[in-house]
């Protein structure tokens, strides 16, 4: 693969992470928005961008069956198990355990997709990686609150459930990434058909699972601009990049997110940065440093 596609591939993958970077803050300005109608809103919004990356051209939303099937395993299951996690497990944890997945695009790149080999340095590269985002977001909670709910948390058998469902939705979204270059070649356009599916899915797990709620302006603004970047724009950069670059790569990129996601919150709350975060930052840096030196 040539060096510049890598490198151009690497910034687009840079600009879907800076993206979900932000969905930790507005998901706290929504807190009281239902997760499934807030997902659905926001993936129908995003989804909207097709219109003009395909100059409205609706042919290039078309795509075979199982190509869509892929699409909607991605983005609806990979949300709805996240959801399911997060309520049946302890949040900090669940995300820990779906944070899993940036390595696992690394582990499983070379099986999926013929040509790339695993180097024992995109493993250690890997695991520097999660033990920044380990860092991160425990370091994110009051460490008061963190060190009761880790005495009374673990892995605790009422809370397997979650915790499987977290792990689901990582190998969920690792494997769409990847398999996503398995399929006959699709339009990046297309991940609008994928984007508007799953919002509506959604939307039918909010109508069957959750309660009715009155929307504001300043909600349907925030809404609209989840929707239009980490539920909408990302994606279709995400897709863009991983047709264009190496999996191993953008997989170690992708720990930036809880960086980012974490770094936003305490500026927004007008909180200082901690020390564990700069921890975290040094390890995913040098991390996604060490991991694309690797060919």
């Amino acid at each position: 693969m040539k060096p510049d596609l890598n490198a151009r591939a690497n910034l687009l993958a840079l600009g879907a992470i800076a993206m979900w970077g932000s969905l930790a803050s507005l998901g706290v300005a929504l807190s009281h928005v239902p997760p499934f109608l807030l997902t659905g809103l926001s993936l129908l919004i995003g989804g909207l961008i097709a219109l003009p990356l395909s100059g409205f051209r609706l042919a290039a939303w078309r795509v075979p069956l199982p190509t869509l099937a892929l699409g909607v395993y991605g983005l609806f299951g990979y949300h709805f198990l996240l959801f399911v996690g997060l309520q049946n497990a302890p949040p900090v944890q669940a995300n820990l355990v779906n944070y899993l997945w940036p390595l696992l695009i690394v582990v499983l790149a070379p099986v999926l997709l013929p040509g790339l080999k695993m180097r024992w340095q995109h493993i250690v590269a890997g695991l520097i990686g999660f033990t920044g985002a380990v860092i991160v977001i425990l370091g994110s909670v009051d460490a008061s609150a963190s060190a009761a709910a880790n005495a009374s948390a673990g892995f605790q058998s009422e809370w397997r459930w979650g915790y499987l469902a977290a792990l689901a939705s990582a190998f969920l979204f690792s494997t769409y990434s990847l398999l996503t270059r398995r399929v006959p070649h699709f339009e990046t356009a297309a991940i609008g058909t994928f984007a508007w599916v799953s919002g509506l899915l959604a939307l039918l797990c909010h109508a069957l699972m959750e309660p009715a709620v009155t929307l504001s302006l300043r909600d349907w603004v925030l809404i609209g601009l989840m929707g239009l970047g980490p539920l909408g724009s990302s994606f279709f950069l995400w897709d863009k990049a991983l047709k264009m670059g190496d999996a191993r790569h953008i997989g170690l990129l992708s720990y930036l997110t809880p960086l980012l996601s974490t770094s936003l919150l305490l500026w927004v709350s007008g909180r200082a940065l901690t020390w564990p975060v700069a921890l975290a930052g040094v390890l995913i840096v040098g991390a996604a440093w060490l991991g694309t030196r690797v060919r």
